[in-house]
């Protein structure tokens, strides 16, 4: 699907949280489970999606601070927006936002429910482009006995047959959703957005949802997701990669270095950016899983990678990773080059870094060194980089 249309996403996290809230604490998007809060979880899983050109996320007035922390190392790839006083007024500011971006389709999502995968992204999002001018609802059939309750009592006993559970998140042709919301602004009892799209008439296709997506609401739904991420963080299976690139210094007017765009009286020559640090940390990466190099995946022989930003080819290699099972633990570059200086671009460097591969920036480290003017880089012909990153597979098994 990647490159034939444009998809948005919004996370909505602009909820007060209080049944899971303690007293004087957190709303529950900003609770910590396992290494992160809630909503961090989602981030990664839309932000790092190849799919996913634009992620806007709605938050409250009172919760900017809170989502700061949360979300640092999305800080840059993600639109925050102002919520509204209902859920439904909350996605409608989501979906205004992206007005200027104009997806194809948009995919709309719970902060809060933290378990969302790739797999049932793509569900979703393949479903949108195989049935035009129609909405995606992940769900599962309940299979829980239904029972209607009168005045505290029994009152009858319904047929689960053909129920089913809703969950997110829920895709749509972005226009008719947000032409939808609009119409529906005057109304507030709707309680997702499949029903808004049912009610303007918006066939919705039933999609195969995830029993791990859950959403977390109570308390106790925190304390059970932060024992499972717990449980899962018993390193099983730890591995090692290194990866080395260099090229060549030409003419020009900067440099880009781990994602950072430097001026410098010379340029980086290659078929892509050149950015040696990120073409090495893609290749560490994927020496972890024994899933070849870079070239393997983007041929520099293919006229689609010209100029293309180096940032691809490291999301690329962290959902490689992912499909394989792999937690990424650090990521570690080595700068070798006699010009430009790097120290005053370090930390830029490395929150760009931890944007890709979502961890923490205490987990990513750029250093930099000269060759002491010895060989080709020592005359200032070329910069070479060197990445070690440590993934750990096999979890929860």
């Amino acid at each position: 699907m990647a490159g034939t249309v444009k998809a948005a996403a919004v996370i909505v996290a602009a909820g007060k949280g209080e049944r899971a809230r303690q007293t004087g604490g957190l709303a529950k998007q900003y609770q910590r489970i396992g290494d992160h809060a809630v909503i961090w979880y989602a981030l990664a899983a839309f932000v790092g999606h190849q799919d996913i050109d634009t992620v806007s996320v709605v938050i409250n007035d009172a919760g900017e601070e809170d989502f700061t922390r949360a979300a640092e190392a999305f800080a840059d790839r993600v639109r925050i927006v102002r919520g509204g006083a209902s859920r439904q007024a909350s996605v409608r500011a989501g979906l205004s936002s992206l007005r200027d971006a104009a997806p194809d389709f948009v995919l709309i999502h719970d902060g809060a429910r933290p378990f969302v995968d790739e797999a049932l992204i793509a569900r979703v999002l393949g479903t949108l482009a195989t049935h035009p001018g129609a909405g995606a609802l992940p769900a599962l059939p309940v299979s829980d006995t239904i029972k209607r309750e009168r005045d505290g009592l029994v009152g009858e006993t319904l047929d689960r047959a053909g129920l089913f559970a809703a969950q997110t998140p829920q895709g749509f042709p972005y226009r008719m959703i947000a032409d939808a919301h609009d119409a529906a602004a005057g109304f507030d009892h709707f309680t997702d957005d499949a029903a808004i799209a049912e009610w303007a008439e918006i066939p919705v296709v039933l999609v195969e949802g995830s029993a791990a997506n859950v959403k977390l609401t109570t308390a106790q739904d925190i304390a059970i997701a932060d024992q499972k991420l717990k449980k899962a963080d018993v390193m099983i299976d730890v591995r090692t990669g290194n990866g080395y690139d260099v090229h060549a210094l030409v003419p020009g007017d900067h440099v880009t270095l781990c994602g950072v765009v430097i001026p410098h009286t010379q340029a980086l020559s290659g078929h892509s950016d050149a950015d040696v640090g990120l073409h090495a940390l893609t290749d560490s990466l994927l020496a972890t899983c024994g899933a070849g190099d870079i070239g393997d995946h983007f041929p520099p022989s293919d006229p689609k990678w010209k100029g293309a930003a180096s940032h691809i080819f490291v999301e690329h290699a962290v959902r490689i990773v992912r499909e394989k099972g792999g937690r990424i633990g650090n990521a570690d570059i080595t700068l070798i080059c006699e010009a430009p200086k790097i120290a005053t671009h370090r930390e830029a460097m490395r929150s760009a870094i931890a944007a890709m591969t979502g961890l923490d920036l205490e987990r990513v480290s750029v250093k930099a060194t000269t060759n002491e003017k010895i060989g080709f880089i020592g005359r200032r012909e070329g910069i070479a980089a060197i990445a070690t990153a440590s993934v750990v597979y096999g979890e929860g098994r």
